[in-house]
C-alpha cells in the first residue's frame, strides 16, 4: 500500500517563497496535498505555475495571515469558515478539505503577540477550534496541520527556560494543546520520535537562529487517535529554506481516490 503524503509549511508569503524555490519544492515532493500557511496574499495576486487544484482562503486584510491547500484529489467538500463563527472568520486561518476517508484541516493559529495581548482571543479560538475538530472526528478521523504557534514541552524549543511565559510558550497555551490531544489526537512528530531533541520548524530571522539551530517546532500534524497506528513518516524538512519556517510532512497509510 503506498501512503498518502502530506506538506505542511507556513510560507511566511507565498509571492515571497515563489521567488525562493517553491515551485521546484513542490515538484520534486510530489505530495498528494500540500497546506500553507501565512500565505499573505489574495488569490488574484500572483500566478502558481503549479499543476493541481489550488483553494486559497485569504484575509480582509490585504498583505496578512491566509491559508492555501494545493492537491489534484477531488474533495467531497471544501469549507472555509467550519467553525461558523464570525468572530474567526475574517483571517484567512482555516480550510477544511473532506475526502471520503478523512478531514484535512489546515490551519494558521492565531499569535498571542508580544506580552501576550492577543491571549484572550486565541484562548477563546482554542476552545472553539477544539470543539469544531471533536465534531468532525466523530464522523470521520481528523489530520490536522499547520503553524499552532506553540511549542507543545520544553524538548520542542532550544530555549525553554528563557522562553517560559511569552507568546509560543506560555503556560495557558501549552495547555491547550495538551486538552486538544488528550482529547482523541495523537502529536505524529512525537509518536514516532518521542525522544528526539533539537527538531525544530520555526527559527528567528535575528541572531543567527537558524545557524546555531535554536529553534521552536511549531508546526504540526495532528491525526485522530484511531489512525496514528497507520502513520508511517512524520519529519521535518530543515533543511528546506524559503521561510522562516520549514516544512513538516506526514506520511499515512489512508488512501483518496
Amino acid at each position: 500500500m503506498v501512503a498518502t503524503r502530506f506538506i505542511s509549511w507556513n510560507v511566511n508569503g507565498l509571492r515571497a517563497c515563489l521567488q525562493k524555490g517553491f515551485v521546484d519544492f513542490y515538484n520534486s515532493e510530489q505530495a498528494d496535498f500540500v497546506c500553507l500557511q501565512e500565505t499573505k496574499m489574495q488569490e488574484d495576486q500572483a500566478d502558481v505555475p503549479i499543476e493541481c487544484d489550488k483553494y486559497f482562503n485569504s484575509a480582509e486584510k490585504k498583505g496578512y495571515s491566509g491559508t492555501a491547500i494545493f492537491t489534484s484529489h477531488k474533495p467531497v467538500s471544501v469549507t472555509y469558515n467550519g467553525m461558523d463563527i464570525d468572530l474567526h472568520a475574517h483571517e484567512g486561518r482555516m480550510i477544511t478539505f473532506e475526502t471520503e476517508k478523512f478531514y484535512l484541516i489546515n490551519v494558521y493559529t492565531p499569535n498571542s503577540q508580544d506580552g501576550l495581548k492577543r491571549l484572550d482571543y486565541r484562548m477563546q479560538w482554542e476552545d472553539d477550534f477544539r470543539d469544531y475538530i471533536m465534531r468532525l472526528d466523530k464522523i470521520k478521523p481528523v489530520i490536522l496541520c499547520g503553524d499552532l504557534n506553540v511549542a507543545h514541552n520544553e524538548i520542542d524549543l532550544k530555549n525553554p527556560k528563557t522562553n517560559r511565559g511569552n507568546a509560543g510558550f506560555s503556560d495557558e497555551e501549552r495547555e491547550k494543546i495538551g486538552r486538544l490531544l488528550d482529547s482523541g489526537f495523537v502529536d505524529s512528530f512525537r509518536y514516532l520520535h518521542p525522544d528526539e531533541t533539537g527538531r525544530y520548524s520555526w527559527w528567528s530571522y535575528r541572531f543567527n537562529a537558524r545557524k546555531n539551530n535554536a529553534g521552536w517546532r511549531i508546526d504540526y500534524f495532528i491525526v485522530s487517535e484511531r489512525i496514528k497506528d497507520k502513520i508511517t513518516r512524520a519529519d521535518i524538512l530543515s533543511d528546506v529554506y524559503g521561510s522562516d519556517h520549514c516544512p513538516v510532512v506526514l506520511e499515512i497509510d489512508i488512501q483518496e481516490a
